[in-house]
C-alpha cells in the first residue's frame, strides 16, 4: 500500500489514551498473522520484504508510529485514532505483536530507533525528509552504534566524520572546507535491517570527548556503504548485519541536532533514545515469555505438583513484569531522561523470557526443540534480549545509579 503524506499540522488525538485491553485487542488479528510465518521466518536468508503478507502488502501502518500529518491510516481504537507516539501505547502493542513473533517485530518496516532519534534530535527539515521517506512506501530503517571492539559504548566509538579539507577532530563548519561537504569512515557490527534498509543512523566521532559524537542520517544506496549479513541462532529475521563505512560522503544537513548544543546532540540523544526504547525492548520479551507460557499451558495440561507450582509462579511474575513494563513507559513519557525504571523493566524482562522459555522446554522432556518446534524458536529469540540496548549489567549499573540519586526506593 502506497500512502501520500499530508501536509495539515499534526493534531492532538482528543480524550485519554486507548484502555491497554482494547490496544491489545487491536492488534490480534495481527498478531496471529505473525505468529503464522514465525517458523517460516526463522529460516536462515528469509525475507520479510516478501514471505509476511503484513509487511509486504499491508505496509501495517500500526508499526509506523509516524505522526498523524505523515500517517492518513493509523490504527482506530474506541473510534480514535492511534499513532503509537507515546511509549505507553508502543508497549502495549509491541508485546502482543511479539508473541506472534519478536523477530518479525524488529524486522518490520517503519522508524523504530532511528525515528526516535530523529524525533529527538533533528530540525524540521530533517523531520520532513525523514518521515516523508518512511509515508510514500514499506521503509526499512537501520541504528548504527555498535561497533566491533566498542560494542554500544559511545564514549568509545572510532567511526569518523570528516569534513573535507579538514583534519580529524575540527568542529564541523569551522574548517577551511566549510562547505558542508563531510566523509564518513569506520565500521559498524550488529545492526539490525541494515542489508535491506533505505534510511538509518550512523554515530560517529567529529572529535575527542564526551560531547565529540554525532548522529547522521545516510541512506545505504551512498557509494562506501556497505552491509554484510551476519549468521545468527536466533532473531533471524531481523538481518544482523556489519556496516562498513568507506569515506561515505554527507552533508551538513544530514547531521542531527547542529541547531542544538553539543551538550544535546550525540551521547545525550542517544541516552534519551534508549531510555524510551527499553520499556519497549522489554514489552517484547515479555512477549517472548507469554507465548512460551501460553503454550505450555495448552500443550501440557496435566502437571506435577512442582510444575503446577513453578507455573503459577511464572504466571505472577508475568503480571508484575506487565506492570513494572507500563511503568517504565509512563515514567519514559514524562521524562525521558531518567532511565532508571526502563532499565529495572528491561532486566526483569529479558531474564523472564529466558526463564519461562526455559521451563516450557523442560516440560516437553529430551526431545522438545526436534518436536515442538516453536518453543526452539522462542528460547532463542529470548537470549537476543540480554544484549539488546545494553546488557544486564549495564542495567544494574544504571539502577545502583538510579539508586544513588534518590531514583528509586529502597524496597
Amino acid at each position: 500500500m502506497t500512502t501520500t503524506p499530508t501536509r495539515t499540522p499534526p493534531t492532538a488525538r482528543q480524550g485519554p489514551p486507548p484502555d491497554p485491553a482494547r490496544l491489545r485487542a487491536a492488534v490480534e488479528e495481527y498478531a496471529h498473522a505473525f505468529r503464522a510465518t514465525a517458523l517460516a521466518m526463522d529460516e536462515p536468508g528469509a525475507d520479510p520484504r516478501t514471505l509476511n503478507p503484513v509487511v509486504h502488502d499491508a505496509y501495517f501502518p500500526v508499526l509506523l508510529g509516524l505522526p498523524p500529518a505523515y500517517n492518513p491510516d493509523p490504527l482506530i481504537v474506541d473510534g480514535r485514532p492511534c499513532h503509537l507516539h507515546s511509549c505507553v501505547e508502543r508497549v502495549v502493542v509491541y508485546e502482543r505483536l511479539a508473541w506472534g513473533d519478536a523477530a518479525l517485530m524488529v524486522a518490520a518496516p517503519g522508524p523504530s530507533l532511528s525515528g526516535v532519534l530523529t524525533e529527538e534530535l533533528g530540525d524540521d527539515d530533517q523531520k520532513e525528509r525523514y518521515y516523508t521517506t518512511l509515508a510514500a512506501r514499506p521503509t526499512w530503517t537501520f541504528f548504527a552504534l555498535t561497533e566491533p571492539h566498542a560494542g554500544s559504548d559511545a564514549t568509545a566509538l572510532t567511526t569518523a566524520l570528516t569534513e573535507s579539507g579538514t583534519e580529524p577532530g575540527t568542529e564541523p563548519g569551522t574548517g577551511s572546507g566549510a562547505s558542508g561537504s563531510y566523509r564518513l569512515s569506520g565500521v559498524k557490527k550488529y545492526i539490525g535491517n541494515a542489508v535491506r534498509a533505505d534510511l538509518g543512523v550512523v554515530f560517529a566521532r567529529i572529535r575527542p570527548g564526551p560531547v565529540g559524537v554525532v548522529a547522521v542520517l545516510v541512506e545505504p544506496t551512498r557509494p562506501g556503504f556497505t552491509a554484510t549479513a551476519l549468521p545468527t541462532t536466533g532473531m533471524r529475521a531481523i538481518g544482523l548485519s556489519e556496516v562498513r563505512l568507506d569515506d561515505v560522503p554527507v552533508s551538513r544537513s544530514d547531521i542531527l541536532g547542529m541547531h542544538l548544543s553539543a551538550t544535546r546532540r550525540g551521547i545525550v540523544g542517544a541516552m534519551r533514545t534508549f531510555n524510551r526504547a527499553r520499556p519497549v525492548v522489554a514489552a517484547m520479551a515479555l512477549g517472548i515469555a507469554q507465548a512460551a507460557w501460553d503454550y505450555a499451558a495448552v500443550h501440557r495440561r496435566a502437571l506435577r505438583a512442582d510444575e503446577s507450582h513453578a507455573r503459577e509462579v511464572l504466571r505472577r511474575r508475568l503480571a508484575g513484569t506487565r506492570r513494572l513494563v507500563l511503568a517504565a513507559a509512563e515514567q519514559a513519557d514524562r521524562d525521558p531522561g531518567d532511565g532508571t525504571v526502563a532499565s529495572a523493566a528491561k532486566y526483569r524482562a529479558a531474564e523472564l523470557a529466558l526463564e519461562t522459555a526455559e521451563y516450557a522446554l523442560g516440560l516437553f522432556g529430551p526431545g522438545a526443540r526436534l518436536e515442538h518446534p516453536l518453543l526452539d524458536k522462542l528460547h532463542r529469540d529470548a537470549r537476543a534480549f540480554e544484549f539488546m540496548e545494553g546488557t544486564g549489567t549495564m542495567q544494574r549499573l544504571n539502577l545502583a545509579l538510579g539508586h544513588r540519586k534518590g531514583r528509586i526506593l529502597d524496597d
